[in-house]
């Protein structure tokens, strides 16, 4: 029999790292993950059902997802040569790493901000360096310019809402690094369905700018598709290290089918955002609570209390937040995901029995 070091032979920037984990309830109310609440419309599912039987499952999935292509060019304006499908975003993020990056490059990003970009370059041997934001959660150019220039960086990722802190950053601060800094700047407009703020129109006036964009927080989580916008130079060499079919049958079926019958998404979206300001109206009664303002889905709040207590008291009780303390600017800080108007009671409900 056979034994050896096993983890002797795994990297060690890899034994370093910390997996992804996001908390999971079997069942309960689930607002911690930035998912839509609600499910896709009985026409979209009818649609898809009637169609998978002539769906060969058998074959492999077209791998250029011309159909997919073709809806997302006409939904964004973007030309159909600069979209490139992704399996998520974060499929795209690593890719983009690859083609321009060397082991020991660097890759910037502001903090707080998704921990994918730091975690992906770290896999690849890469530097990530932090951008701080400022105390009102704002993204200042001049500062990260400097830094973006001391570090020779090869990418800065600026998450557009940023996740966690659900803020737009300044148009202006954010075109001064697009128009000054000499590398590639990727604008993450995962959220944008809920701000209805992009710089997709930049991309007309600048090659050093990367649009990407998600599907999975308008109701197709479970189906994992996100896709890209590259200046046409770069889309031929993500192609080269994009893995074949990454994007299967099913997900480019249904996604299509969401984005051609979009009126239902974009009501869910109304109701979200409706749902996103009777939230905030609500949590800026608590005297121990301070919420941030949010152009995305989701709110950060400041439990003042203790918010490990608040987020533990509510997964006892069926309702799971995502917790953010462990940040070291972010302590008691908790997300919530808006729901339904019934799920958003539920929270509001526990959270005055737990703070009074």
């Amino acid at each position: 029999m056979s034994r050896i070091n096993l983890m002797g032979l795994v990297r060690d920037t890899i034994k370093g790292l910390k997996a992804y984990h996001v908390e999971n309830l079997g069942e309960g109310t689930k607002l911690h993950a930035n998912e839509n609440p609600y499910s896709p419309s009985p026409e979209l599912l009818n649609e898809i059902f009637s169609r998978l039987d002539i769906l060969e499952l058998n074959r492999y999935p077209d791998p250029d997802c011309k159909n997919l292509r073709k809806a997302i060019s006409f939904k964004t304006s973007a030309p159909i040569e600069q979209i490139i499908v992704g399996n998520g975003s974060d499929e795209l993020i690593q890719y983009l790493m690859q083609v321009l990056c060397n082991e020991g490059d660097t890759i910037a990003f502001p903090d707080p901000t998704f921990a994918m970009y730091g975690i992906t370059a770290q896999c690849l041997g890469l530097n990530p360096i932090s951008l701080p934001l400022n105390d009102n959660w704002g993204f200042e150019a001049q500062p990260a310019l400097e830094i973006l220039a001391q570090h020779k960086a090869r990418i800065v990722f600026i998450s557009y809402p940023n996740n966690p802190t659900g803020n737009c950053f300044s148009e202006r601060e954010i075109q001064k690094v697009i128009e000054q800094f000499k590398g590639i700047v990727v604008l993450d407009e995962a959220y944008q369905d809920f701000s209805g703020k992009t710089f997709i129109e930049q991309m007309k006036k600048h090659n050093n700018l990367v649009i990407f964009r998600s599907l999975s927080k308008i109701g197709l989580a479970g189906l994992r598709v996100g896709y890209g916008i590259f200046p046409v130079e770069l889309v031929e060499q993500i192609n080269k290290v994009r893995l074949p079919y990454n994007s299967n049958s099913v997900s480019q079926l249904v996604a299509t089918g969401l984005l051609n019958n979009f009126t239902v998404v974009q009501n869910q979206i109304r109701s979200i955002l409706d749902e996103r300001d009777r939230l905030m109206d609500e949590l800026s009664k608590f005297s121990s609570i301070v919420a941030y303002p949010s152009n995305s889905n989701f709110i950060l709040f400041k439990a003042c209390k203790g918010g490990e207590n608040i987020f533990n008291s509510l997964k006892e009780n069926g309702i799971l937040l995502r917790n953010l303390g462990s940040h070291p600017r972010l302590k008691d800080c908790l997300r919530i995901t808006v729901g339904t108007k019934q799920e958003n009671d539920q929270f509001l409900n526990r959270l005055r029995k737990v703070t009074s």
